[in-house]
């Protein structure tokens, strides 16, 4: 079914931030994805923004113990999908961040592609 296929792509995703694994996310990303991520003002239009974003992120940050999409909400027209859900980052120490996502998929030479994702925290990490 093409919803869970679309899902399988958005926790994958999460699965792959969860261990570091850049290229795992990039695979799941459109080359020409775009980005409103939770952190960063500006939107991200290329692979070398989102590089740069992530280069920048502050490796003395407080520790990540979780990363979990649930609630999921997934609608599939044809060969695009729009999937929106929330996303729990849980921490070593401190409040969860609690993130409303949304992100849009293309079905492209039978694999679905994530195309926009956008980002709103609810709840930060103090």
């Amino acid at each position: 079914m093409a919803r869970d296929a679309v899902w399988a792509v958005i926790t994958g995703m999460y699965d792959a931030y969860a261990r570091g694994d850049r290229q795992g996310i990039d695979r799941l990303l459109h080359p020409q994805a775009t980005i409103w991520d939770s952190a960063e003002p500006g939107l991200i239009t290329s692979r070398q923004q989102l590089d740069k974003v992530r280069d920048a992120r502050p490796s003395d940050g407080p520790a990540e113990t979780s990363v979990r999409a649930y609630d999921e909400v997934v609608d599939v027209w044809g060969d695009t999908a729009l999937a929106r859900y929330m996303l729990r980052v849980d921490f070593e120490s401190g409040e969860p961040e609690l993130v409303r996502t949304t992100s849009v998929l293309r079905l492209a030479d039978g694999e679905w592609r994530i195309v926009h994702v956008h980002e709103n925290v609810l709840q930060q990490q103090p």
